[in-house]
């Protein structure tokens, strides 16, 4: 919207001083007290996630009383529907106005210790910022730091659906390692991602910048950061801010400062950032210099001067330029948006051109929510084939067009995503409803045991194998353990011993532990020892008595001398 059409009761608006994908933000005065303002003014009304982040951030800011933390005067609606925030202005511009400079480490510690003393409230409060970047500290006109945009904190004792969908929400340049894994964050990520900032001040770069948006993420979790000694009386500092696991930095905001407190001035003096390469000693002395005629500076003073505007004009084309393929990459994201093109052709998607923005600027505010837009769009496009694919009741088949499938590729994209995870839920219950009807079946057919892949012991097997501690499976088997018990007591009234035992057996193959089965076994094998030592001793005897009567007898005793028998 133009400035010229915009209009706040209570304030005049002279201009605009930035946007952003969600936001814009304007310079105005305040007519009842006549003071400069900054008003952030949301840039749609329809988009009730943004409006509940910007309602958010309103309250967030007005519970914090610190002069590092922005203040806030008033919030309310504009006649279109779109809210507002009237702020502070702040006309020092922002720590990213400096990027790639080189800080005076007296400079550095004092812009450090300014925002890390406005975290110190913000984490008493029970908040995490979670996107502590130099684009959201801001100077006032005597050079005060000041933290600013906590349209993304995060109540810790909240668990805010506005980042449900398991995106790193924050600027991945200054991520910290769980940030961009998307696990739990607390005050130690802030430390984490100042750390870049006290870095990039001191050396001019931030090394954890890849060539894209992945690439970055990856160097936050994987990359140890460079920490020359030159880094001097910042290095040790430094080692436990940037500290890939939380447990390893400071604890919070105030054993951070204590450790900047220790850093003394003469230290200072030592940290200096100094070249890759030693300078050559010269060859041959050196001669001394001849005395000059003084010359006038002010032929200096124009090419210094003509020098400084070529660079200011250089880095403005750069930099529209830059702006204009931007704008041109956001054209084209959101038209293979609107065409579902979401992640394919992988060169032609709303995701290519997205991420080919970041590659510019990796900060971006419009490829950062375009990026989660279509994380979104993804989990909502298999969350709906899902939901009819289970209302079809085709809970794991066919193969890769079923329930189970496409919560399975939602839970991909984020692995906390709640109705994913209870679709996966209602999946499993379908399932084992449905083996209990066919478990319930087969016990009506007498299919106890048998065929192995469509009998009653099998359909119970395979509740227990997704959810082990099922009491009606577990029943189900102990009702088929005991239906072998019966036919096996049949078995032992008709005096069929064999078929008694194969019953009982094949009742503990059913449940290996039944303890009715188990004695009946034992009894079984008993009786059948029992048995056999009767048999012996039968036999043992009707030779004996053989034996016996083959003495006595003296017509066989005769035949049996004269034949050898």
């Amino acid at each position: 919207m133009s400035t010229t059409l915009l209009e706040i009761p209570g304030y005049r608006v002279h201009g605009q001083l930035g946007k952003g994908g969600m936001a814009e933000v304007f310079l105005a005065t305040q007519e009842s007290l006549s003071r400069k303002v900054a008003i952030k003014v949301l840039r749609s009304a329809e988009d009730e996630t943004f409006s509940q982040r910007f309602i958010k951030e309103a309250h967030i800011v007005a519970s914090l009383n610190h002069p590092s933390i922005i203040t806030i005067y008033d919030i309310d609606r504009l006649a279109d529907g779109r809210y507002y925030l009237a702020m502070e202005f702040l006309p020092g511009g922002d720590l990213a106005r400096h990027k790639g400079e080189l800080f005076p480490p007296e400079r550095a510690l004092q812009i450090v210790r300014q925002v890390a003393s406005g975290l110190a409230v913000v984490h008493d409060k029970g908040l995490v910022h979670r996107d502590v970047k130099p684009a959201n500290v801001l100077f006032r006109g005597d050079g005060t730091a000041v933290l600013t945009d906590f349209g993304v904190a995060k109540d810790l004792d909240i668990d805010s659906e506005l980042t449900q969908f398991g995106v790193a929400v924050g600027s991945p340049a200054y991520s910290s390692p769980e940030q961009a894994q998307c696990q739990a964050l607390d005050a130690r990520s802030d430390i984490y991602s100042l750390g870049v900032i006290l870095l990039e001040m001191l050396t001019g770069s931030n090394p954890f910048r890849g060539g894209n948006y992945t690439q970055t993420v990856v160097n936050h979790v994987q990359m140890e950061p460079p920490l020359p000694d030159s880094l001097g009386a910042f290095r040790g500092v430094l080692v436990r801010m940037l500290a890939k696991k939380p447990d390893e930095r400071f604890v919070d905001c105030r054993a951070l400062l204590a450790a900047l407190d220790e850093v003394e001035l003469s230290d200072l003096e030592e940290t200096q950032i100094r070249p890759a390469l030693a300078l050559p000693e010269p060859a041959a002395p050196v001669a001394a210099p001849v005395p000059r005629q003084r010359r006038s500076a002010m032929p200096l003073l124009v090419v210094l001067s003509v020098l400084v505007l070529i660079g200011t004009l250089t880095s403005a084309g750069l930099y529209i330029q830059q702006q204009r393929q931007i704008e041109a990459l956001l054209v084209q994201a959101e038209q293979r948006f609107a065409a579902g093109q979401l992640i394919e052709p992988e060169q032609d998607s709303a995701e290519h051109y997205f991420n080919q923005i970041l590659a510019i600027d990796d900060d971006s505010s419009e490829a950062l929510a375009g990026l989660q837009r279509i994380r979104e769009a993804r989990i909502k496009v298999f969350t709906d084939l899902a939901e009819q694919r289970l209302a079809d009741g085709l809970l794991t088949e066919p193969s890769e067009d079923n329930a189970d499938f496409y919560y399975r590729q939602a839970l991909a994209i984020d692995p906390q995503h709640a109705g994913a995870l209870d679709g996966l839920s209602r999946v499993l219950q379908a399932r084992i409803a449905r083996y209990l009807a066919l478990a319930e079946q087969s016990i009506a057919d007498k299919r106890l045991l048998l065929p192995e892949e469509d009998s009653a012991v099998y359909y119970y097997r395979q509740i227990l194998g997704w959810s082990p501690d099922n009491a009606e499976a577990l029943a189900g088997l102990n009702r088929v353990a005991l239906l072998y018990r019966d036919l096996a007591n049949a078995a032992y009234r008709r005096s069929d011993f064999p078929a008694a035992l194969a019953m009982i057996e094949r009742g503990l193959q059913a449940e290996p532990q039944n303890p009715e089965l188990l004695q009946m076994q034992g009894e079984h094998q008993q009786l059948l020892a029992d048995a056999r030592a009767a048999n012996a001793r039968a036999a043992a005897d009707r030779a004996a008595r053989e034996e016996r009567e083959r003495s006595s007898n003296p017509i066989k005793r005769a035949w049996n001398n004269i034949f050898g028998q």
